[in-house]
């Protein structure tokens, strides 16, 4: 029964690794607004209908005038994102995903949010 031993104590590590991995993601959440202005100015957005969530961790221009400060605030969250997944040995998409479902949960209600199947729905 080696085999099995094995496979116990990998899904363990398995296991302990996505809390880890997950305890890290909320931790680091307050820095994908940067600073408390800059996060005031994403709900503003968020509540004019300007700027929406995505499934994949990233925010969406969903008018032209938030188009700069969308890119710059994806900008921050991919460098995020990069580091995390390196750090953690998964792809920066896993580590998006992840991000998005802590991001939409703490969205301000009537945030536009954007579904895999390219829907947008508000929250």
């Amino acid at each position: 029964m080696p085999n099995g031993k094995y496979n116990q104590n990998l899904n363990r590590r398995t296991i302990l690794r996505g809390m880890f991995f997950s305890l890290a993601v909320v931790s680091s959440l307050p820095l994908l607004s940067a600073t408390p202005a800059r996060a005031d100015q994403l709900d503003d957005l968020r509540a004019s209908g300007a700027v929406g969530e995505a499934f994949d961790g990233f925010a969406r221009a969903r008018d032209g005038s938030a188009s700069a400060f969308v890119k710059n605030l994806n900008d921050q969250r991919r460098a995020i994102y990069v580091k995390r997944a390196k750090s953690e040995g998964v792809s920066v998409d896993q580590v998006g995903r992840v991000y998005a479902e802590q991001i939409i949960r703490k969205a301000p209600k009537g945030t536009w949010l954007l579904g895999e199947n390219g829907q947008w729905t508000q929250k």
